[in-house]
């Protein structure tokens, strides 16, 4: 399998069209060849590619930056030479001034296939501000770790964010190649596109569903993507960034296991076994205990549940995170009923939404949580209206069959 960076470097028919071009870059730490070299640094080295510039998404272009809403500056690359503008920064879209200094952008951003992940946002940015200045974008293609499934609810209207770029649902199962051709389309943008697609991506085959497991190395996207399990329980487990609970930042294995001082983790286990065993199909849960050495609940002991997804108990079809998360939720209200789990505060540039709405592109999943007569079956009719709406959708705009 090659990806759409390292196809680019290795045919010269490929980046013809780039000659006498500006080039730039947008990249971060994942954007490396299949002998692990960074596209900036390989790009830089081409023939016939003339590098500009360089743009860093959410967490900086290297990966400097641990949390969320934490900025990087601009700054002129050290070896290259060429100015490196952040996209999470002073802005989040690029300036008229960013965009004098191109004349068409790579976008190399390994993506987790989850609606919230915010490299997708800034490649709708990206794309809006190529069709108004003219500027042509090419994505140079990744797999998505997640692989096909989708899940979740549709985000609603008036709930747009930075970690909520349209209306998809949570587990949205594109390409960040796939997902331009969308945004294009329902966004009626005007602007010269193209995809440097994947070779031999196979997103249904096991054992990776989705990742060239064995093939490629895995390099963190943003510094709390680990590896391959945190990409496949992520669609589920970013939820709990919008709790009181800790999602297990400060901890070897983030966004993998989440949990709390003040809860039982085994009780809440048999209550999400109780209330929809179907939910926690394709993974096992393992009661734990893990003391964050950052974050939430920093030097506290917690109990807490983590996702197994990377051994033979795997089911990539049957594995629902975003369901078994939901359901997680609403175990710990039916066993404590006052538990402050919705935590209030700014999340993602949004001061006046809880963060769990900004998460999920709307109240819905907050109300069935805590609605003590509503039932698992209820958030999952809601949910397969918008997940059967989605996939029929996307399907015109998919690259890989």
């Amino acid at each position: 399998m090659n990806f759409g960076l390292d196809r680019l470097l290795l045919n010269p028919k490929l980046r013809a069209p780039l000659a006498g071009k500006r080039v730039a870059l947008l990249a971060h730490p994942a954007s490396v060849t299949r002998d692990l070299t960074h596209a900036l640094d390989a790009l830089a080295a081409c023939d016939g590619v003339d590098v500009t510039a360089a743009f860093g998404p959410q967490h900086g272009l290297r990966g400097d930056k641990q949390d969320n809403m934490v900025e990087s500056p601009n700054y002129d690359d050290p070896i290259h030479g060429v100015p490196v503008f952040s996209l999470y920064g002073e802005v989040r879209r690029p300036t008229d001034a960013m965009m004098q200094t191109f004349d068409v952008v790579l976008i190399d951003l390994q993506d987790l296939g989850c609606r919230i992940y915010t490299f997708i946002t800034t490649l709708l940015y990206v794309l809006e501000a190529a069709a108004a200045h003219g500027k042509a974008v090419w994505v140079l293609d990744r797999p998505n770790p997640a692989g096909r499934p989708v899940e979740g609810l549709t985000l609603r209207p008036g709930w747009e964010s930075f970690v909520g770029a349209g209306p998809m649902p949570m587990r949205h199962g594109m390409t960040l190649g796939e997902l331009g051709r969308w945004f294009i389309e329902s966004g009626h943008l005007d602007v010269e596109y193209n995809v440097v697609e994947i070779e031999n991506w196979r997103p249904g085959a096991a054992p990776g569903f989705g990742w060239p497991l064995g093939e490629r190395a895995w390099i963190n996207p943003s510094p709390n993507a680990p590896n391959l399990s945190m990409a496949r329980a992520y669609a589920g487990t970013v939820m709990v960034e919008g709790t009181t609970l800790s999602e297990g930042r400060g901890t070897t294995r983030p966004l993998e296991l989440f949990g709390a001082p003040d809860i039982d983790a085994a009780r809440v286990i048999d209550e999400m076994r109780a209330l929809a065993p179907a939910w926690l199909e394709g993974c096992r849960l393992r009661p734990c205990w893990f003391e964050p050495t950052f974050h939430k609940h920093a030097g506290a002991l917690c109990a807490g549940v983590q996702l197994h997804v990377e051994d033979a108990s795997y089911g990539h079809d049957a594995f629902r995170p975003w369901r078994l998360q939901a359901l997680a939720f609403k175990a710990i209200r039916r066993l404590y009923p006052d538990y402050a789990l919705w935590r209030e505060f700014a999340y993602e540039y949004e001061f006046d939404k809880l963060a769990i709405d900004v998460i999920n592109g709307g109240p819905d999943l907050r109300a069935w949580v805590d609605d003590p007569a509503a039932t698992p079956s209820d958030l999952d009719a809601l949910a397969a209206t918008d997940e059967d709406a989605w996939r029929r959708e996307r399907d015109t705009f998919l690259l890989y069959r």
